[in-house]
């Protein structure tokens, strides 16, 4: 701008363009990392409500199909289909709000590493002001944000009168009021928007369209109360359980294949053989594995799922097998053809002569024993292997080495979107090491927790450190129906060290 004569006046200008500067400044990475947390929270949450919501309205569709449901179906099928519509397109809207904001800050697409990725000035304290304010060069977004989050609320009451009385209280979309502080109200844009880094403009427009989101839903699934429960039928059958042999060689391949006689696929079963999760395609899980360790073995095999009552059920049954013993000098794991760093990993050791003529040793790792029965302790990924002489006759095994699986952070249920009144009962977050044939503990260091969406009109945030949820339960008592808990940069410790795992968010409704 142009400084004018006055030398007073000049002051004045040069201290208003230095507090800009300063107060561009104090917008460190810190902050703006937070809010990306937060927006990536809340864009998981609008994908598991989009899936949530979909699976209702497909429910609807069946129930307009079948006579005994028909005509109260089409009912609140079409008012359910009017949400779908009102939401749809408040959603879009503020898409391409978010579009527009991302442009008045610079957006270009850049080259990383061969991919062609999107950049903005993230930190921009002008591009959100103007866009939504009615200043000098402003596009007056924010009062047309306002008013259409105020039409969809009344839309969406106005679908039916049980509607109206459900949800007149409960149904919050557009922004609540704030006051600043020299305690007079602020306007919707200046509370939101005003001086706002981009990726918090963002952040606030994703909460937006979470609100709407979660509003769709609370009213679909009131729709889908009023015409009943869905109906489970078993429609499909497969085999209990099988086993492509019962007598193997060592590093002969073994299938094992359950499933159950009879089962819904609206609520697939569950199975798991020798410890670990296995995809269940058409009621049947499929587990294959290279026999070792010479001998009977037992497979576990168990399967969870509902049965016609809708009750929860568990069946466990062992597979069993025998692995024979090759003529010359072998090495068989015990576990799986892999060694793990930072555990004992239990092998067994053949030979064709008696001890006192063989002699074992290994590089890449140490073994220790003495015998048919050995351990092997490793230090670092790379190749492995150990060296049997037996009466003269030398041969080399060579082996994978591997660094234990990250374990899977979990809070109860360990789902991405649960009850409110079931997540404030938990009491322990854990770190569990999913599909791994070692039994394993890992413990949990510490987080970063975020509260945000209802309940928490600012993003909270909070420390977490160690597996007990008491510290937080001042912030607990306060989620509920629409709250997201996001845990972040979590550190959890097991027999291999320290280490940081993928954090977790939680929807609550």
């Amino acid at each position: 701008m142009a400084l004018p004569k006055e030398p007073r006046q000049k002051m004045i200008n040069i201290m208003y363009l230095v507090l800009t500067a300063l107060l561009a400044l104090n917008v460190s990475s810190e902050i703006l990392n937070a809010f990306k947390v937060v927006d990536k929270s809340l864009t998981t949450s609008n994908s598991n409500l989009s899936s949530a919501n979909e699976t209702l309205y497909k429910s609807l569709e069946a129930k307009v199909a079948d006579p005994v449901t028909a005509e109260k179906a089409k009912i609140w099928n079409a008012h359910a289909e009017v949400a779908k519509k009102l939401s749809g397109d408040l959603y879009s809207f503020i898409d391409g709000i978010k579009t527009q904001l991302k442009t008045e800050a610079g957006s270009k697409m850049v080259d990383v590493d061969g991919k062609q990725v999107e950049q903005f000035k993230e930190d921009d304290l002008e591009a959100a002001t103007r866009l939504f304010g009615n200043g000098p060069g402003g596009k007056n977004l924010g009062p047309q944000l306002e008013q259409k989050l105020k039409d969809y609320k009344t839309a969406m009451l106005a679908i039916d009168p049980e509607i109206r009385t459900q949800f007149a209280s409960t149904l919050s979309v557009d922004g609540a009021p704030a006051t600043g502080q020299d305690g007079k109200q602020k306007s919707f844009t200046d509370a939101y928007f005003h001086m706002t880094p981009t990726v918090a403009g963002l952040t606030l427009l994703s909460k937006f369209q979470n609100n709407v989101k979660n509003s769709e839903n609370q009213v679909v699934t009131f729709c889908h109360s009023k015409v009943g429960e869905v109906k489970v039928k078993f429609d499909k059958t497969g085999v209990l359980i099988g086993q492509s042999a019962n007598y193997v060689m060592p590093g002969q391949e073994i299938e094992v294949t359950a499933g159950i006689g009879a089962y819904s696929s609206a609520a697939a079963p569950q199975i798991s053989i020798n410890g670990s999760g296995v995809p269940v395609v058409d009621g049947q899980g499929k587990y294959k594995f290279q026999a070792s360790g010479g001998g009977a073995h037992t497979v576990p095999v168990t399967i969870r799922y509902k049965d016609q009552d809708g009750n929860d059920k568990t069946e466990t049954k062992n597979v069993e097998y025998t692995v024979g013993t090759p003529g010359g000098a072998a090495v068989m794991l015990d576990k799986m053809n892999v060694f793990y760093i930072g555990v004992d990993n239990p092998i067994t050791i053949g030979s064709p002569t008696g001890w006192d003529k063989t002699n074992v040793s290994m590089s890449g790792g140490s073994i220790s024993g003495t015998g048919s029965n050995r351990k092997v302790r490793v230090s670092a990924i790379g190749p492995a292997s150990i060296t049997v002489n037996a009466d003269g006759k030398s041969s080399q095994f060579t082996f994978r080495v591997k660094k234990i699986p990250d374990p899977v952070f979990k809070v109860g249920s360990g789902r991405p979107r649960v009850p409110a009144v079931e997540f404030k009962n938990q009491q322990f977050a854990r770190a569990e090491l999913e599909n791994f044939d070692f039994d394993l503990k890992y413990n949990v260091v510490s987080a970063t927790v975020y509260f945000s969406g209802a309940g928490f009109p600012n993003v909270q945030q909070a420390a977490l450190n160690s597996g007990s949820l008491g510290g937080l339960s001042s912030f607990l008592s306060r989620c509920g129906p629409g709250s997201v808990v996001t845990f972040d940069n979590v550190k959890v410790s097991g027999p291999d060290g320290t280490r940081s795992v993928e954090g977790r968010s939680i929807s609550l409704y």
